[in-house]
């Protein structure tokens, strides 16, 4: 083989290594590694708590015991939804998975916020608190591109949602109902059951999401 066919060759296997790799936030290689870090901390903890085997927690996640294997030695960084499932498994609210030790102030900057992304990319969630608003409670701003859209996996039974449209708009499928919202338009849903978000539009949509979990 030339030598220009060897390099065409090197080229081609580099692009698929790079495009197998988890996608992060750009430039933000060393937020993702800290979330890598912390989410790898609590699950072994929270699976130490709860007397859970990899083998246990795969069957109630829905997360291969590879996967979870590899998260806990911090080997990958698993999607925004690979995340869901692990903490439904283990029947823990979202951010004490990915979080860390709640304060009685927490001051979290902007730029301080590890972005999550879905497995497509087209879908961003940015926590607006460290552990979560208070007990039981989340706060995130979610970002959909332009005729993006989310599946979300069922929460923890009695999980709720309030989406609320900042920019753009939002087409909500609930369990078999589908609302499509506005500018200051929100919706309180049941979340421990099947959800899309969908952005009908060409231009991004942003919303704020509060998840309350029950206690």
């Amino acid at each position: 083989m030339s030598k220009d066919g060897n390099s065409a060759s090197a080229s081609g296997a580099a692009r698929k290594a790079r495009s197998a790799r988890p996608t992060v936030a750009p430039g933000d290689e060393a937020g993702a590694a800290e979330l890598g870090r912390r989410v790898a901390d609590n699950l072994r903890e929270r699976r130490r708590v709860s007397h859970l085997s990899l083998d246990e927690l795969a069957k109630l996640s829905g997360v291969s015991r590879a996967a979870l294997s590899q998260i806990e030695t911090c080997k990958t960084n698993p999607s925004l939804s690979v995340l869901w499932k692990v903490a439904v498994g283990l029947k823990i609210p979202f951010a004490e998975l990915i979080g860390e030790s709640r304060e009685s102030v927490s001051l979290m900057r902007r730029g301080e916020a590890q972005v999550l992304k879905s497995g497509d990319g087209k879908m961003e969630s940015r926590p607006l608190a460290r552990s979560g608003a208070g007990p039981g409670v989340e706060v995130y701003e979610l970002r959909l591109v332009g005729h993006g859209s989310h599946a979300s996996e069922p929460h923890a039974p009695g999980t709720r949602e309030l989406v609320t449209v900042l920019q753009g708009s939002l087409k909500m499928s609930v369990g078999e109902e589908t609302y499509l919202l506005a500018v200051g338009d929100s919706l309180v849903f049941a979340a421990d059951q099947h959800h899309v978000y969908e952005n009908p539009g060409a231009s991004e949509s942003r919303c704020h999401d509060v998840i309350v979990y029950r206690r």
